[in-house]
């Protein structure tokens, strides 16, 4: 399989196109609703854009980067070439969320975030796989060890609990970060001076290949006085001290496990 169509024109979507065409694929279209995204995407990987499902170009991988929730109503709208394959992207959705109707069906899921513009490695990306039979699965192996050096076959279930740790990892980890950077604003500092806690932290939990084993801190070391001392100063945001005192509590429970 060397034809590709992308269907979407998102943040994964266009890491794809980037990467594609590097890695030898022709993209022969970018299929997507966004005339303004679409146009952009499909420049990036020098091919045509259509918004028009009767004209969806002709390809042997029809690769599927849209939301989640759009994945089966978008594609039980449309007419692909009969043999074609049909894979889409996402973690949490199972490989039965592309209908029936296309017998040829996998799942290519990059655990990775992506933003608009914002270029990355894809070759340490890890890519889970699935596909609707072995042979296939052998095609979508091909496929993906071109695009990474990280191939992990996983069913809809594994995905989904990856699909969660990301989640967690990254998702929940940014927004504390944003947190943080608020709370350094008010009280007159610049966020950078969070950047080499944030960095030793990260550092130290991939090498270990146990951030348990690194955690530190007031609710590590079960600090009462520090941590009560923090929440009196959360008072006037009742939620963040919520999730303060939750996470404190987590923290030491989970760690005085393997004390």
């Amino acid at each position: 399989m060397r034809s590709v169509v992308i269907i979407g024109s998102g943040n994964v979507a266009e890491a794809f196109a980037r990467v594609l065409p590097e890695r030898g694929f022709e993209v022969r279209q970018i299929f997507a609703r966004n005339p303004e995204r679409g146009r952009a995407v499909a420049q990036l990987a020098q091919c045509e854009w259509s918004d028009n499902p009767d004209h969806i170009a002709t390809a042997e991988l029809y690769l599927v980067a849209v939301s989640d929730s759009a994945i089966t109503p978008l594609l039980s709208s449309l007419v692909l070439p009969e043999g074609a394959v049909v894979a889409h992207t996402a973690g949490s959705q199972p490989l039965e969320a592309i209908p029936s109707g296309f017998p040829r069906r996998a799942v290519i899921y990059p655990l990775q975030t992506f933003t608009a513009g914002r270029v990355v490695d894809f070759g340490e990306i890890p890519l889970f796989i699935e596909a609707s039979d072995q042979a296939l699965l052998a095609e979508i192996r091909a496929i993906a060890e071109q695009l990474s050096g990280m191939v992990i076959e996983a069913d809809s279930q594994m995905r989904s609990q990856a699909h969660i740790s990301g989640v967690v990892v990254c998702n929940f980890v940014n927004h504390l970060y944003a947190v943080g950077a608020e709370l350094m604003r008010s009280a007159g500092l610049p966020f950078a001076t969070l950047s080499p806690l944030i960095a030793e932290t990260a550092r130290k939990a991939i090498e270990s290949g146990n951030p348990s084993a690194v955690q530190t801190g007031p609710a590590r070391r079960n600090d009462r006085t520090t941590i009560e001392r923090h929440l009196r100063m959360l008072e006037q945001n009742p939620e963040l001290q919520d999730i303060y005192e939750k996470l404190s509590q987590n923290i030491w429970k989970e760690t005085s496990k393997r004390d």
